[in-house]
């Protein structure tokens, strides 16, 4: 299927490793121009270098600061002469009990995962309303649609830039602008990964909970991201997509297991 990719301007936050990497090599395999931007420099730099693309650009920048934000936007333009496509992806949690949550690391949770978001969205949106055309993917997460324990004030982080991207989508969408928003379940990533290898059968028994038998990965958020940013996606604006094995599907209740 042909998704219109080539050319295309793309910006990606979060983009040294997991989802952002994935989502930058898979945006690039279709022919777009990719400007991959992470806090994380060698990290970034290295990973980069080694996908060898010459339509990928990296740039450093901490998206809870909004003026290198903004730069990262600037440089984009100035790379591929438009900005069609921003993926919001970066984001983390600090798992804690809330009643040990401290004040600090309330800030930082939120300026990553809600205020990176808004930043990104606002610095880029006056260049897409100029377009004339513009598509915003913003990664959510299963705790903002639901819950889990520990993890409060990502869960409201996550539930905020739904409403971001909704509210987005509904404001400008006569103006050409569409906002998506992708709520990722349980992803196998090495921490992940790492900590189901300390719990006996621990990979099996998560398993088990998902609809699907698996974990996800992130070139399955990838394909999704790049569906939501296709010309095949045109008339798909304001929705939240969960790439989640069915687990958001699933009836809530007790387990044996």
């Amino acid at each position: 299927m042909e998704l219109g990719l080539a050319g295309k301007s793309v910006l990606i936050t979060g983009a040294a490793s997991g989802i952002g990497l994935a989502s930058v090599e898979a945006f690039a395999a279709e022919g777009a121009r990719v400007l991959a931007v992470d806090i994380n420099a060698g990290v970034l730099h290295a990973a980069i270098s080694a996908l060898g693309n010459e339509h990928i650009k990296a740039q450093v920048a901490d998206v809870t600061d909004a003026q290198q934000v903004q730069a990262a936007v600037a440089r984009a333009v100035a790379e591929f002469g438009r900005l069609d496509v921003v993926f919001a992806n970066a984001g983390g949690a600090i798992p804690t009990p809330t009643d040990q949550q401290d004040l600090e690391d309330y800030r930082r949770i939120m300026a990553l995962n809600h205020d990176g978001v808004y930043f990104a969205i606002h610095a880029a949106l006056p260049v897409m309303l100029a377009q004339g055309k513009g598509c915003f993917i913003v990664t959510s997460s299963g705790a903002g649609l639901n819950s889990a324990p520990g993890l409060t004030v990502y869960g409201a982080a996550k539930a905020g830039v739904i409403s971001m991207a909704r509210s987005i989508a509904t404001e400008y969408g006569a103006r050409g602008i569409r906002a998506n928003v992708i709520a990722p379940g349980p992803m196998l990533t090495p921490p992940v990964r790492e900590w189901l290898s300390g719990i006996p059968q621990g990979y099996e028994r998560f398993c088990k909970q998902v609809p699907s038998g698996r974990m996800g990965t992130a070139e399955d958020i990838a394909d999704a991201a790049l569906f939501l940013a296709s010309d095949r996606a045109e008339f798909v604006n304001g929705v939240v997509l969960p790439v989640d094995g069915a687990l958001h599907a699933r009836l809530s209740s007790p387990s044996l297991d």
